[in-house]
Order: C-alpha cells, then structure tokens, then sequence
C-alpha cells in the first residue's frame, strides 16, 4: 500500500489521535522503520512508484519524473503514456498513462508471474501512475478515471473489462458523495497543532472545512465534481472499495498461488500540494485516511484470514510545508520562477556562445541541451553544460548542479546531493544538467499549488515503512537505516522468488517466515 505525499513526520505527529487498527496496526502490532528514505535526488510520485516494487532508482528504472523531454526530439514524454494503448470506455488523450512501456525494468510481481502464471497481480490508485508502475509489465492496472468517477484498465491490459470490474462502475458509487461535506472528524481544538484555514497562500480558492463535494450550481455530477474528489477523503474510499471489489472479483488469496495486491491512495497528494502537508486539512485527511485503514483492514481479516497476509505500506515521497510557512519560521524559503529563470541562462549562454535557445526546456529535473544548435554553431558540449550549470547556481533557490560529464564519470563524489543526483539521473532519458533546489525553496507552479516535493532534503525523502503480518513478523520500532529499495527484496524473500534483476537494495531486517 502506498499513502500518495504522506511524510513519515504526519505519521508520528498525529498518532495519539490514531484510531486503534488503522496506522496503529502497524505502530502497537507490527513492525517499523524510523530512519526509512528515498536516495534520489527527484522525490516525485512516478519515480517513486517505480522505484517501491522494482528496488531500483531511477538511474536504473529509467522513469526519472512524472515527465521529461525526449532528449533528441525535445517533446513531451508521460512516464506511463503509450499511444499504443487506450482506456477501456473512456477518451485517451495522447500524453495520458495506459502502459509501463517507459518502465526499463521488472518488478516483484513480474517475478511472481514469471515463476507461477497462476499469481495474480493487480494495481489500483487514483492515478494511472500510481496503478501501472507497481503492476509492472505483466500486471493488472486500474485507475480512478476523473472524467467519470469509475475505474478503468486500459488495453495493455485486456480489451475488455471482467464483469466484477464492469458491476462496479455500473453502480455508479462516487454518485453518492454528490453535495455531501468533507467535516473534520474530530473537535476544533484537536487541530491546534496543525495551521488553521484559509492560509492567504491557499490561493483564489481558499480552504476551509467543511467543504461541499460539487459546486452548488451543478444539479448532478459532471467531470468537474468527479475530478474534485480526488483532493478529499472521497476518491481513496472508491479506491478500496474498488480493492474490495477486486480481492472478490479475482478471488485473491484464495489459493496456493501467492498474490499480490498494491492499492496507491492518491488522496493526500491533492491535499497536500493545495493546502501543505502543515494545514488542518491535510491534518483531517490524515486522520480520514486513518479510520478507512482500520475498515480495509477489517474486510481484508474476514476475506483472506488474519494470517494470510502481509502487508506494507509506504509513500512515493514525502511533502515540503509551504514556503511561506517556513518563512515564518525564519527559514530562508521562495518559490523559484521556472520560465524566467530559463530566459536568463539562455540570455547567459548566447552572450557566450552565439544567438540562440540553447537550452531547449527543463527535461525533469535537468536542462536539456540544443545539441543541434551546438552542433550548428560547432560549440563544445562539455563548454556549454559547464556554462548553463554556471549560471543556473547563479539564481536564487538553486543548490547543486551538476553535469552529464560529471554524472558519469563519478567525478564529484562527496560534493553536495552528487549521490542522489546520480540515482535519479539516468543516460538515456536524462538532461546534460541535474539539478537540486535549496531547502524550502519550490518552483512557483501554474497550477497555484501550495506546497511540492521533489527534492533530496529529509522532508521529501523521508518515508514510512511500515510492515503487518503473521506472527513471524517481529513487531516493533526499528531504528537502523532503510530505504524504499529494500521492499522489493524482502516481499520477494516472502515469496520464495528472486530479488527483481535490478533491485539495489537490501532485505529488511524481519525474521523470517
């Protein structure tokens, strides 16, 4: 299971407001790790979900970003998209997620399935990359589809959907949470440790609970309501009834042949991004998140058996609180201005090196280099990277860059982030400079969003992992060091199957089944 955004600090924060077998199941009775992070240096939801059950970063996944740009072409790439592929009853636009065709790597279900055809593997989230990185290439995704509220495979898949999937949409559940409020679970003064409402950073839109789900001029539910469910508690209680739906449907558990289910709530990613992990939004969305846990949890004991199980659950990244926040706590924050930023590297490098677009856009978390028009004007690489990298640590926010040439000679070790920007750089897909921001600092984003991830610093990379299961897994707060590579290794430990090819991590450390 993976919480979308959830930093291991919201975890921690709120757990005397837990309830007793949501998050709780896993702090009293099971085991966790307190020091778990993230290596790479671009902490996003599509590097991260590739990276839980492949064991791999993105130097070796290839999915460095939720996009980037063709490093010849300079077009768009989605980290899922495949125009080979469509949705199953719904319009596919040609940058949305329909394959793991990006994906350069196997998973622990594609080594599950190698081994035994008779395991299943199916992925859910509310996001198409939330759903086909876990599933791998030879998984089941399905995805909350905005548009209409129902969820849907796409035709990497199938071509047709099974009858437990097509039952579901037919009964139309996100119908239900038409004009109905988002109401904080618990009194006022429980959300004293978390910022108030209506923050002036909120944007146009404000924030404020309770909220309506639907405006209050729309006389049924349309794309416009669908979509808004995805920032509130609604859309991840459709993701595991959805998950109910499917442990049913395929009878998951219900042989000799193990399988896998990954369930990716997206929720909090919304909340998060819109009103900061540090709002009493996010604080509520936590807790909401919380009591749908211990219900799941519920159904899941009576459907497998208790023991029959086990189960992880992490995040893709964590969360930065918002600038503005931090600025008034007397921290060195702002939010970085991405387009103007360009033009004064370009304005830079023609000054150097002739007139021109030298550097064709930001490519993830690098700059992607004209090579044609390096080539044209018959300037030296190397002499350009050096120069953009220059004058990129020359803007406010910037915190390290560092180029191709350095990237894969290794020449840099030790310098600041130069690991983790090597783990989420990769050769093929990549820009000619990788870049960090200073802590505290975000692009400013269009979409007016009030708080981001994508980062090295411990409030993005630090992580939950916590583990449930029979009673071999020793329960308990485990201290020692671990990243998200090692879930990879240790489910497939539990399966009796070999480590995915690629996987650079380690088994964590629970006694063996």
């Amino acid at each position: 299971m993976a919480v979308d955004g959830l930093p291991q600090r919201q975890v921690l924060g709120y757990r005397d407001q837990l309830a007793p077998d949501g998050f709780a199941r896993f702090l009293d009775r099971g085991a966790w790790f307190a020091d778990a992070h993230y290596r790479h240096s671009f902490t996003v939801t599509a590097a991260g979900h590739a990276t839980m059950l492949t064991g791999a970063y993105p130097h070796r996944t290839g999915v460095i970003g939720n996009e980037w740009r063709d490093p010849v072409s300079g077009a768009q790439v989605y980290n899922t998209g495949d125009t080979g592929a469509t949705y199953i009853g719904h319009r596919t636009n040609p940058l949305d997620g329909t394959s793991p065709r990006n994906l350069k790597v196997e998973t622990v279900g594609d080594v599950l399935r190698k081994a035994d055809p008779r395991s299943k593997v199916i992925a859910i989230s509310g996001k198409d990359r939330g759903a086909i990185l876990p599933a791998g290439k030879t998984g089941t995704a399905y995805m909350y589809m905005g548009a209409s509220g129902q969820f849907a495979s796409t035709t990497f898949y199938m071509q047709q959907h099974p009858a437990w999937v097509n039952d579901f949409n037919a009964k139309k559940p996100a119908d239900r949470f038409f004009k109905t409020e988002w109401k904080p679970l618990l009194p006022e003064g429980a959300y004293a440790r978390s910022i108030p409402d209506s923050q002036p950073w909120f944007g146009p839109r404000g924030g404020k609970l309770p909220m309506m789900m639907g405006v209050a001029a729309d006389d049924a539910p349309g794309p416009a309501y669908y979509s808004a469910l995805l920032a509130s508690p609604f859309a991840d209680m459709l993701s595991l009834e959805f998950a109910r739906a499917a442990i049913a449907g395929e009878q998951l558990g219900r042989d000799d042949a193990p399988d896998i289910l990954s369930v990716s709530l997206s929720g909090h990613d919304y909340v998060n991004h819109r009103w900061s992990a540090e709002s009493r939004l996010s604080h509520d969305h936590m807790l909401q998140l919380d009591r749908m846990l211990q219900e799941f949890f519920r159904d899941l004991d009576q459907a497998v058996g208790k023991d029959n199980y086990i189960a992880v659950l992490t995040a893709d990244h964590g969360f930065m609180p918002a600038p503005e926040y931090s600025q008034s706590k007397g921290l060195d924050a702002g939010r970085v201005n991405s387009r103007q930023t360009l033009e004064r590297i370009n304005a830079g490098l023609a000054q150097r090196f002739g007139e021109g677009r030298w550097v064709i856009n930001y490519s993830s978390a690098s700059l992607l280099l004209d090579k044609k028009l390096i080539a044209q004007k018959q300037a030296d690489l190397d002499a350009v990277a050096e120069e953009a990298r220059r004058l990129l640590l020359a803007e406010p926010g910037f915190d390290s860059a560092y180029t191709r040439k350095e990237l894969l000679s290794g020449s840099r070790a030790g310098a600041p982030h130069f690991a983790a920007s090597r783990l989420a750089w990769h050769p093929d897909v990549s820009g000619e400079v990788q870049f960090t921001l200073k802590p505290n600092w975000m692009f400013a984003s269009s979409s007016g969003s009030s708080a981001t991830h994508g980062s090295p610093h411990p409030y993005d990379t630090q992580v939950p992992i916590l583990v449930y299961g029979p009673k071999w897994v020793k329960p308990g707060r485990v201290d020692s060091p671990v990243e998200v590579t090692d879930i990879a290794p240790t489910l497939a430990r539990v399966l009796r199957v070999s480590a995915p090819s690629a996987s650079e991590g380690k088994s964590l450390p629970l006694s063996s089944p």
